[in-house]
């Protein structure tokens, strides 16, 4: 890249570095991706340099089941939620701690504030059958809040406390969307391993909340996509103004789909020309 094409790109980055600043955002990220996190972080620490207000939400399914595996675990699903017995949510906790405190260490090397960030989620238990998984009722704003005025960047597990202190297992999408729109944050971005929602063979860069309806009724999204878009379907519902799907094995996708007019990735919108 010349001078001329680094110089284009940067005054393209202009208005988007105007819009976020002092903006809270939500960046979600789990599965595979968490293998290869580097330029995630790097990307992080970078929107907190240019004075945006990061949260990162992170979730961990697959490397929960490789350790429930070791452990002679099996692992057991009820509706996709995974079914959390005392020995899971040992193995749950032990796993989120060891991911959450990787992100922080990687944060902190870019000479950025990061934390740990627990107990800010209050949960009720969401069904007897799911053993120790978590409905959210409320999310501790005021916490938060005080974090990121000290100019911290929380990285949070989806572990919530409930009656008598428990700790319940909560899916991480869920969390991320409830934490945008109790926070009001200017945008919700959740990070797969695919490019988007794909529908007949095309890349769509806008779904709306009824061709997303439309799409899960069909089978077209299912499995892991369907908590992601529903996540992003309740953000945009309650005000957060932009809810994305993008693909964060993508070498800097963050920055991508934030700083350039094209973008990458799927918006969920709530209807077309919104």
């Amino acid at each position: 890249m010349n001078l001329n094409e680094k110089t284009k790109v940067l005054n393209e980055a202009l208005p988007y570095i105007k819009k976020y600043h002092k903006k809270i955002v939500i960046i979600k990220l789990g599965g595979r991706i968490l293998t290869d996190m580097k330029h995630i972080m790097d990307d992080v620490a970078l929107l907190k340099h240019i004075g945006m207000k990061p949260i990162v939400v992170h979730g961990g399914g697959p490397i929960i089941n490789d350790e429930m595996k070791k452990a002679k675990i099996n692992p057991k699903f009820i509706n996709g939620l995974r079914y959390t017995d005392k020995k899971t949510i040992n193995v749950v906790k032990k796993v989120f701690s060891k991911i959450n405190n990787g992100l922080v260490k990687k944060i902190k090397s870019h000479k950025a504030k990061s934390i740990n960030l627990k107990k800010t989620i209050i949960v009720k238990k969401k069904d007897s059958k799911l053993g120790f998984v978590g409905e959210i009722t409320n999310i501790n704003k005021k916490k938060i809040t005080k974090l990121l005025n000290k100019d911290y960047i929380p990285v949070i597990s989806p572990l919530g406390i409930g009656q008598g202190n428990k700790e319940y297992n909560i899916n991480a999408d869920t969390v991320a969307s409830h934490m945008a729109v109790k926070l009001k944050a200017e945008k919700l971005t959740i990070l797969t391993n695919v490019n988007g929602i794909i529908i007949k063979g095309k890349l769509q860069s806008h779904v709306d909340f009824n061709t997303a309806n439309r799409e899960i009724a069909s089978g077209i999204i299912n499995t892991g996509m369907v908590p992601k878009v529903k996540a992003c379907m309740h953000a945009v519902k309650n005000k957060c103004p932009k809810a994305h799907l993008i693909n964060g094995l993508t070498p800097h996708s963050l920055l991508l789909e934030i700083f350039t007019d094209k973008g990458i990735g799927t918006e969920i919108v709530y209807k077309n020309g919104s």
